[in-house]
């Protein structure tokens, strides 16, 4: 298991300025946020793959996703979307998956995380969901011959928001390929206690995204020990249900301050994460 800290705290800063300040405050992982200003598939040329390599391995710092859920570069933090009416829109979001998934194959990152279909209420659910499957199985064409997994991120006020829509979904999702990214404050957010939802999700699970919420449940990330969540409980469960994947702290509000956010966030849940032997490996 490792311990990583996205990019998307340091959106003020190039990928490779990045790197080097979330290596200087202690972490071996990092989740790579595809999308500009970092690594956004289209600007980025073989040559330049191969000096992120460099700096991973000089920095010792293993991928440990690559979050492929904004699209700024072309849209915003949904759009383009998998259920949009234009067809050439979804395509968008489509082709950006799947450029993901080969710079993941590049970079021996194993999964990539997407968002959950789109904006809850533009379509009939079973419609939108419908959509949304079919854009999909475009991609796990491609996640399947690289040898990547697709992990869902449910998210509030999205087409797929809580443990039970996720594992609904899935009944009628054949493909290894595709899991479960578990952002533990968006099922807070959903009003779920995330423990059991880790519990209930556990089989699909690939990755997870950590990061506190208020006590009112509002989508807003802060850092661990600022908000509700209780992390003990959590990661009792990880640890009862054997999960060794990897872990993220996400903290993408923090732009201001994103090096003495991540060495907040690490410095409050390290222990936790001892505590139960989820420690770096």
């Amino acid at each position: 298991m490792t311990f990583g800290y996205s990019t998307n705290a340091y959106t003020r800063h190039d990928l490779f300025t990045a790197l080097e300040m979330i290596a200087a405050i202690g972490f071996q992982g990092v989740e790579i946020m595809c999308d500009q200003p970092h690594l956004y598939p289209p600007e980025w040329t073989p040559e330049q793959l191969e000096r992120l390599k460099s700096a991973l391995g000089r920095l010792n710092l293993k991928v440990t996703n690559l979050n492929s859920f904004t699209l700024y570069a072309v849209g915003d933090v949904i759009l383009p979307s998998w259920i949009e009416d234009d067809p050439q829109r979804r395509q968008i979001r489509i082709d950006h998956t799947r450029n993901c998934l080969h710079l993941a194959a590049a970079l021996q990152c194993g999964n990539i995380s997407i968002p959950p279909g789109g904006r809850a209420g533009l379509l009939p659910e079973k419609e939108a969901l419908a959509m949304f499957r079919k854009g999909l199985e475009e991609a796990i064409i491609t996640a399947e011959s690289l040898g990547v997994k697709l992990l869902i991120e449910p998210e509030p006020l999205l087409l797929i928001e809580n443990s039970r829509q996720f594992e609904s979904f899935m009944r009628d999702v054949r493909s290894p390929a595709v899991g479960c990214n578990f952002d533990v404050g968006h099922f807070f957010c959903a009003g779920e206690d995330p423990a059991d939802a880790f519990d209930r999700l556990f089989p699909w699970i690939g990755h997870v995204h950590i990061e506190d919420i208020a006590a009112n449940r509002v989508h807003n990330h802060l850092i661990p020990g600022l908000g509700a969540i209780d992390f003990v409980s959590v990661m009792e469960r990880m640890d009862k249900m054997g999960y060794r994947a990897d872990i993220s702290l996400e903290l993408y509000p923090y732009v201001d301050s994103p090096s003495e956010a991540g060495r907040s966030g690490r410095e409050h849940l390290l222990p936790i994460m001892e505590r139960f032997g989820l420690v770096e490996s």
